[in-house]
């Protein structure tokens, strides 16, 4: 008996679960059911207009000239003139170089010179006594005034190669100083006093002086393919270097290559910049801002409208009380906005904020516009 009571308790106990858990699963089902309604949200209205933003590209500043300096004769260094960090004028003198053989070559050029220009004003003598003299009819026959003549022309081509070698070597010679092609600063010397110099590949591996300019500077940057359209001639831009927290710098677009390059699969676009106070310096990265500005007015949307999937880039569009998958191509971003291109209009209602739960074709409940009372 007592077995019996207890089987019925726990027959009890088991059924009362039972009902328990039958009477639980109706909410949860409601649930369900009431969760393919999208519940109370914020809407936006689709506007039109231009979107402006900035894009920050890393630029370098670049001497607008530099220039490496070789010995062009090979010679040894007599005396240095400048050292790094000199501030240099064009054609000043930079170092002189001494080279023996050369003047032992505009000594033997200058006598063979002179001997040849001695030869060159005897033969001229000659003929021109004879032509004087023949005159007189008689005196001179055709023939010796033709052979003086011809001696003549032959000195004087003789003496004119002598003079031409002459001056090659006091040309050669000239080439012993190093003078500065234009006005800079050097900031490179790898040589001192009695190194033996030469042309690049021919005695010197590297230049004797590198010239660059600091009043003028080339600011250069390479631009991305999508912003290219934004960068025309003239168009200013404004950039900062690290070494000058606080300070901003304007530039003019001076070059465009008008290629992309085919590795980088950009443009070089280069500025001028005047650095007449001398703070910014040759090498120096920067940090370039160019605003991005629309010509056309454009589509403009949250940009938490916009969801991606791995099936499509979209926008819910709020039509007839249901949900509206609008795909869509996204464009230039600024703040909480995003430009975008569809099948939209201005004017279109679409989800403030979207997911890829809200599924085509869902009923939409209560909605407000963003930034207004609800409907």
């Amino acid at each position: 008996m007592r077995n019996k009571s207890l089987y019925t308790i726990m027959l009890s106990a088991t059924a009362g679960m039972l009902l328990q858990s039958c009477g639980s699963s109706l909410p949860e089902n409601k649930f369900l059911k009431d969760s393919t309604v999208i519940a109370a949200t914020e809407v936006s209205i689709v506007k039109k207009g231009r979107l402006a933003s900035t894009v920050d590209i890393p630029g370098e500043l670049q001497p607008f000239q530099q220039v490496d300096l070789y010995a062009k004769v090979n010679s040894y260094v007599k005396q240095l003139y400048v050292d790094v960090g000199s501030e240099v004028k064009q054609g000043q003198l930079l170092a002189t170089m001494d080279a023996p053989e050369i003047n032992s070559q505009l000594s033997a050029a200058q006598s063979r010179l002179k001997s040849f220009e001695a030869i060159y004003i005897a033969s001229k003598a000659n003929y021109d006594r004879l032509l004087e003299t023949s005159k007189t009819p008689g005196t001179i026959s055709p023939n010796d005034l033709d052979i003086a003549l011809s001696k003549q022309n032959s000195d004087k081509a003789q003496y004119d190669a002598a003079k031409a070698a002459y001056n090659e070597v006091v040309n050669n010679k000239d080439y012993l100083q190093i003078r500065a092609p234009f006005t800079g600063v050097i900031t490179a010397r790898n040589v001192s006093q009695g190194a033996y110099v030469g042309p690049s590949g021919k005695g010197s591996d590297l230049p004797m002086f590198t010239l660059q300019t600091r009043q003028k500077l080339r600011l250069v940057v390479y631009v991305p393919e999508a912003y290219t359209g934004y960068v025309e001639h003239h168009s200013e831009i404004s950039f900062t270097v690290q070494s000058l927290p606080g300070e901003k710098f304007t530039a003019h677009v001076t070059r465009l290559a008008g290629a992309l390059d085919e590795k980088l699969r950009s443009e070089r676009v280069e500025m001028d910049v005047l650095n007449n106070d001398k703070k910014l310096l040759p090498g120096m990265v920067t940090n370039i801002h160019i605003p991005l500005t629309a010509n056309d007015s454009t589509l403009i949307v949250p940009s938490g409208a916009i969801v991606n999937t791995t099936q499509s880039v979209h926008i819910v569009k709020v039509e007839n009380g249901k949900a509206v998958w609008v795909n869509v191509q996204q464009g230039r971003e600024a703040g909480d906005e995003t430009e975008v291109y569809g099948n939209l209009k201005a004017g279109d209602t679409i989800l403030t904020t979207a997911t890829d739960e809200a599924r085509e074709d869902m009923p939409i409940g209560n909605t407000k516009v963003s930034g207004s009372p609800n409907k």
